[in-house]
């Protein structure tokens, strides 16, 4: 399998800084991941002037201004972003952000971002879609707040906009900062695997690691995660987020998991195969024997031993005649190993 494509999703938990946004990208190298990504958006192209925060965002930043007044405070500039890129750029990082608005898309598109990254609340904004179609790049669909209807309708308007279907991929999402578990709903990402026979994966935001290892383990080929430098930063989103350690575990744990899950064929592993001769038993005389004396289950058992025909031979020794004599422990073989193949490790 290809290895699994991390984003560390800084978002907006820079908290309009930018020295903690490189600090961000610092941490997101030192984790392992693949890409840090983070938001771009204008306010005023975004969000009315009068509109509410969501219930997670009061909660979180405990103040009750609008989501404009939230959003105008986490803004970065043009020359911010450029700065970025060309920071990530000598991390040997990817820079990716998440485009809000048509402005932005043609922003990030002359930055020079090549993966592109939909929000859940653009899964049905169809000029939106439309725009990014055109561009034919990697294209990664979060599917947040959505129905299977929705997000046919999302993946239909991309593919007939011009994406090739090889350059989508689909990711389950929940956007509710924290995701309870019992809403996370894993297997919906194999769900949207069969029914759009893309690639999938996950944006989490449950508390932890378990959730997006677990999506791995099931066959993500991307992972998106929330991350801060400080999980009692005031901000949106800093309470649903790793810290830089916690961020560095997930990816280690996702690189384990890659291993694990191997190829799939069933065979004698390198790291077992010495072990062979030592654990698997023969045929072995378990009280003296005489020469003629015919053997069975009374006097021959099966120890293990480095002499002696395999196990698997029993029925084939059961009934013969000794030819031999044999003292207790002694391994007992008559004539050339017959039967299934089998790999004594010797």
């Amino acid at each position: 399998m290809s290895a699994v494509f991390v984003i560390a999703e800084a978002g907006v938990n820079h908290n309009g800084d930018l020295g903690r946004a490189f600090a961000l990208v610092d941490a997101a190298v030192a984790a392992g991941a693949d890409a840090v990504k983070f938001q771009t958006f204008k306010a005023d192209s975004l969000v009315s002037k009068s509109l509410a925060q969501a219930a997670y965002q009061e909660k979180n930043t405990g103040q009750t201004q609008t989501q404009y007044e939230l959003l105008k405070s986490l803004e970065l500039s043009d020359a911010a972003h450029k700065e970025l890129f060309d920071y990530c750029n000598d991390k040997n990082i990817e820079f990716m952000s998440t485009p809000f608005d048509d402005d932005s898309i043609d922003f990030l598109k002359t930055l020079g971002m090549r993966r592109w990254k939909i929000p859940s609340g653009e899964l049905l904004s169809i000029p939106y879609l439309r725009k990014i179609a055109a561009f034919d790049e990697p294209t990664i669909l979060s599917t947040g707040m959505g129905n299977l209807a929705e997000v046919h309708l999302a993946v239909d308007t991309l593919l007939k906009a011009g994406l090739s279907k090889q350059h989508l991929t689909i990711l389950h999402a929940n956007t509710a900062y924290p995701t309870p578990f019992e809403d996370v709903n894993l297997r919906a990402m194999l769900t949207l695997a069969e029914t759009f026979q893309v690639a999938v994966g996950l944006s989490d935001h449950s508390l932890g690691i378990e959730v997006p290892t677990a999506a791995v383990a099931l066959g993500a080929a991307v992972i998106e995660k929330h991350f801060t430098l400080d999980k009692t930063l005031p901000g949106p989103d800093h309470q649903a987020s790793l810290e830089p350690q916690e961020l560095k575990a997930m990816v280690s744990a996702i690189r384990h998991i890659e291993l694990a899950l191997g190829s799939g064929e069933k065979v004698t592993s390198t790291s077992e195969s010495g072990h062979k001769s030592l654990v698997r038993k023969r045929i072995v005389a378990k009280q003296p024997i005489e020469a003629g004396m015919i053997l069975s289950e009374d006097n021959v058992t099966l120890k293990r031993s480095e002499k002696g025909a395999l196990a698997t031979e029993w029925d084939r020794i059961i009934g013969q005649t000794a030819q031999l004599d044999y003292e207790v422990d002694d391994g007992i073989d008559i004539g050339m190993d017959v039967g299934i193949d089998v790999d004594d490790g010797v």
